[in-house]
């Protein structure tokens, strides 16, 4: 039985904007921290994405804001929640599951959780890897934040989507750090530096920490910037954009 339908329907009732089923199998070993023994339990990996709230993202500037940083810690316990009611329902019908935590860190030094979000997000369809790294969906461009629980639930898996940043380069106008290096890729990048001077990315996150208080390491300025995020609901950004 493919439980596919019935499973993406519970998410999106449990608060879950967007809703993917990805393969592990093609699942590269840099891209999770998790022991070889869980993959090969849980085969299959759901992602699930909240859409940020506009007028929110819209207040960022150069920086984020005070606003910014508690949205996005409220929206990462709203992940948390969500993926620990997937579990709970996958469990009620005789599957195994195991959610991820939204926005835990394993690796300080590389800023890395157990799995990468955004490497499953795109393998089940919910976006496309952007010049900034993040995951770009056609709904809400990369306005998103996302939660993933493995499974071996019997599921029907989603395809990844055609990249289509094209020739924009808004994000990396935008950065703050000139981190981003406006590298087109048709899928997926190789490794982060391919497209980002990532070392800059982090600092700059750091400093804004420090600089600003606000208690959590992140930016938000190429969110703002994307076409995508502003175009909502999947209408194209300008000709000039793609």
């Amino acid at each position: 039985m493919d439980w596919a339908e019935d499973l993406k329907a519970t998410a999106r009732t449990a608060g879950a904007d967007l809703v993917g089923v990805a393969d592990l199998g093609p699942f590269k070993t840099r891209e999770t921290r998790l022991p070889p023994h869980v993959l090969e339990r849980f085969p299959k990996a759901i992602s699930v994405a909240v859409h940020l709230d506009d007028t929110i993202i819209e207040s960022i500037e150069e920086a984020p804001t005070h606003l910014y940083a508690q949205h996005y810690r409220t929206v990462n316990a709203t992940l948390d929640h969500l993926t620990a009611e997937l579990v709970q329902w996958i469990t009620s019908q005789d599957c195994s599951a195991y959610a991820i935590p939204a926005s835990q860190i394993v690796d300080e030094c590389n800023l890395l959780g157990s799995i990468s979000h955004k490497a499953v997000a795109r393998l089940a369809g919910i976006g496309w890897q952007g010049k900034s790294l993040l995951i770009v969906s056609p709904q809400y461009g990369p306005r998103i934040r996302l939660g993933t629980v493995l499974t071996d639930m019997p599921l029907t898996f989603d395809k990844p989507l055609k990249n289509r940043c094209g020739t924009c380069k808004e994000c990396a106008k935008a950065c703050p750090a000139s981190a981003i290096k406006n590298v087109r890729t048709e899928g997926r990048y190789a490794n982060r530096e391919e497209a980002l001077h990532f070392s800059r990315c982090v600092e700059q996150t750091r400093t804004f920490k420090t600089r600003l208080g606000i208690e959590a390491q992140i930016c938000g300025v190429c969110i703002r910037a994307c076409p995508f995020g502003r175009n909502a609901r999947g209408k194209s950004p300008d000709r000039g954009h793609v």
